[in-house]
């Protein structure tokens, strides 16, 4: 308190600063110094003396409105206190604070940093010719946080990634991870999948030669050959093979009559997958397999057709029948002329019936004329 007073009488301030601040010193609305660490005592005659203090720590950036009067006005004491870092106009600059990222500057850019709040570095890297960010810093940057002017990219397992700049194709990426500056011109990556896919094509309408509507649904199993060329030739090269499945098939079977469909149907794949193959080859497709699947009827020539097939199996039963009873005439007829022919075997066959029906009756009666069979066993057992 005593000091206090005592300043107050010699017309002077005392004012501490951590280790931590700095302070600007104004005088009379002028400035005067950037005080450091410690404690300072400045003649303060009718209060003229001001001081602005600033944590260099937490607030390493210097933002003032008073940057540009110290760099004019006190060029020595701005250089010892502060660190400025410029980029060009093709160029970034990746700051770093104590060995660890702590801002990315884009081109045409400036920023003033408290020079005891580092130890500051700056990698400049030029950007004219190529936009790609080395892996070993995207991931330092990734891990900082520092994604401000970064554009990611992951191109999976399986595809290939079609880099473009400013829309103008520049090359094709392995899979892996990328990052490109966002510094004026834009780059991005478009995944194209190089496995084996599939297409399907369902409820397609086409109308027969003989005017029978039907519906009938495709699939094709294609991959992609030349990603470049089925990007640049077409809009979507999935869509246009849609369509030819489409166009193809309608044509080819809008050519045939229902029964012609009907029977060819594992057959007709052929006919119209080559000028489709083709086609998909000119934009970088390889159509690897097309089916065609389903052909869906309309509910009354689906009953009529129906009809149709029950009388076609009817009529085969029939005939599988009348054969039948003729092979069985023809077998009793041989076998009444092996009888005719050998009376022995005719015996036989006497024999025989009379076991079938003495096992399934307790007393059996036979009359018999004197030319039958039991005529003859009467006259063996009288011998």
């Amino acid at each position: 308190m005593l000091m206090k007073l005592l300043d107050e009488l010699m017309g002077r301030m005392r004012f501490r600063v951590q280790e931590n601040q700095r302070a600007i010193v104004f005088q009379n609305g002028k400035l005067l110094s950037i005080a450091g660490p410690g404690e300072h005592v400045l003649p303060n005659w009718r209060k003229s003396l001001e001081v602005v203090p600033y944590d260099i720590i937490t607030g390493a950036v210097f933002k003032s409105p008073y940057e540009k009067p110290l760099f004019d006005k006190l060029p020595d004491v701005a250089a010892k206190h502060l660190s400025v870092f410029r980029t060009g106009r093709t160029e970034v600059a990746v700051i770093e604070r104590d060995g660890r990222p702590f801002d990315v500057l884009p081109p045409d850019s400036k920023l003033t940093v408290w020079a005891d709040a580092g130890p500051w570095s700056a990698t400049h890297i030029d950007i004219s010719t190529d936009l790609r960010i080395d892996p070993d810093l995207l991931r330092r940057l990734v891990l900082a946080g520092k994604m401000n002017i970064i554009t990611g990219a992951t191109v999976a397992e399986g595809h290939a990634g079609l880099l473009f700049i400013d829309g103008v194709y520049v090359e094709t990426l392995e899979p892996g991870v990328y990052g490109f500056w966002k510094a004026g011109r834009t780059a991005t990556v478009k995944q194209i999948d190089l496995k084996r896919q599939s297409v399907d094509v369902t409820g397609q309408e086409v109308l027969t030669k003989d005017r029978v509507t039907i519906r009938i649904n495709l699939a094709a199993e294609y991959r992609v050959t030349d990603p470049v060329l089925a990007v640049s030739a077409v809009k979507d090269f999935s869509d246009s093979l849609y369509r030819a499945l489409q166009f193809a098939f309608r044509k080819t079977l809008g050519a045939l009559s229902l029964d012609q469909i009907l029977e060819k149907k594992v057959t007709i794949d052929e006919e119209a997958a080559g000028k489709v193959k083709a086609d998909m080859a000119a934009i970088g497709v390889e159509v690897l397999d097309i089916a065609l699947k389903d052909v869906v009827l309309p509910g009354e020539m689906r009953e009529i057709l129906n009809q149709v097939v029950a009388a076609e199996k009817q009529a085969e039963a029939n005939v599988i029948r009348r054969r039948e009873e003729t092979n069985a005439t023809r077998s009793l007829l041989n076998t009444a002329k092996v009888m005719a022919e050998n009376p022995v075997m005719l015996r036989l066959k006497e024999l025989e019936a009379l076991e079938a029906i003495a096992g399934r009756v307790e007393r059996l009666t036979i009359h018999n004329g004197t030319g039958g069979l039991m005529h003859d066993i009467v006259k063996l057992r009288d011998e």
